[in-house]
Formats: structure tokens, sequence, C-alpha cells
């Protein structure tokens, strides 16, 4: 079981959607939305919009990859945005990949903005919710969404979009790749080099100020 852990705040998870179909066609996959804000204050680490030389080159590189890889891709009105609606609207919908990736599409292929009033109604329109404020208020669809991200952080999660199989993680667009590997060829992340790099000693610590 593949077990897909995502923010629609994140453009590389987008991204990584469009590679899904070249995971084997008997994996099953479970959606988990998470916070990414609270991997980050859990790990108590910056997004990359929080650095603003990397934010710029991270809008620049997603552009430049969909264009590249020719997927539909336009960055929303701000980013950050708040995400919070999005993903408790995804919960409350049963976290099945029609919804999954109809929010993605309309965020960023179509470069809307899920936070605004007007386009939080064209949404919820678009995927036939006619009460989304009353369901994304539920107290168990908040709680569904706290659970998934202080499960994601208690399996060592730390960004988004992370795959979680057989207890390894598989983070980022970039790793796609080597996720797909594991599932071919197991034994080759099991070689004594792999085990010597995953126990490596810490050399020297950055100071905290």
């Amino acid at each position: 079981m593949l077990t897909w852990y995502f923010d629609f705040i994140s453009p590389f998870a987008y991204l990584q959607t469009q590679r899904f179909g070249d995971l084997p066609e008997d994996a099953e996959r479970v959606y988990k939305p998470v916070l990414f804000a609270g991997l980050l204050g859990h790990w108590e680490n910056r997004g990359p919009a929080e650095i603003p030389p990397k934010r710029v080159f991270t809008y620049r590189y997603v552009q430049w990859f969909a264009d590249k890889h020719h997927i539909p891709f336009r960055i929303p009105p701000a980013h950050p945005f708040n995400p919070l609606k999005a993903l408790r609207l995804c919960i409350a919908l049963g976290c099945g990949e029609d919804a999954v990736t109809e929010i993605f599409r309309f965020i960023w292929a179509e470069g809307r903005a899920p936070d605004d009033g007007s386009e939080w109604q064209a949404l919820c329109g678009r995927l036939g919710v006619t009460d989304g404020d009353a369901r994304v208020s539920a107290s168990e669809v908040k709680a569904t969404l706290r659970a998934n991200t202080e499960e994601a952080a208690a399996r060592g999660v730390f960004g988004v979009p992370t795959f979680e199989t057989d207890g390894k993680l598989f983070w980022g667009l970039d790793a796609t790749d080597m996720l797909l590997d594991y599932l071919a060829r197991p034994e080759v992340f099991e070689s004594a080099e792999m085990q010597r790099v995953s126990a490596l000693p810490v050399g020297v610590e950055r100071l905290k100020s």
C-alpha cells in the first residue's frame, strides 16, 4: 500500500499527481491530506516560500518543469494561500481520487485561489457540494486533518508530497523515480552502503541563536 501525504498548497504535489500513471496498476493508494504548515512547525523548519530567493526560484522551477513536460499549469494569483478549506473539503468528500484530482486541477492547472470567497464557491460547485462551509466546519473533519498531520510527523514526514510504503519515505516530486525503483527492486535499498548512509553520525551542528 502507498500512503500519499500531501497539501494542496504544494505545486510539487500537483506535479507529482501527473506521474501517478507510472505507478504499478496493482498498487493501492491512500490519500492523506496534511497541513504543511503543521509539519514545518513540528520540525522547526521554514517553507520554501518563506525564504525570498528560494521562493522565486521555486516558482520559476515548477513553471519550467510543467512547461517542459507539457503539464497544464498556472500558479494562483498569490502564494502561499490558505489551504485549510480545500484540505478539509477533500476530507469531507472522503479523500477519493476524483476529488483530490479536481481540487488540484482547480488550483494548479487553472491558477485559482481556493481561499477566495467566490472561487471557493466555484470549487464547491464543481464538486457538487452545496454546503461547503458547513462541511469544512464539522468537528470530525477538522479532527481528521489534525490526526493526519500528527500521524505524518510521527512517521517522520517532514515535507510534501511524501509517499510512505513499508515504513520508508519518498519525499518530493524528484523522488518519484526512487519510489518506482523501490517498488520494482526493493533489495537495492538494503545494500551495505544504503545501511551505512542511513546511520551516518552528525559531524557538526549549527548553533541556534
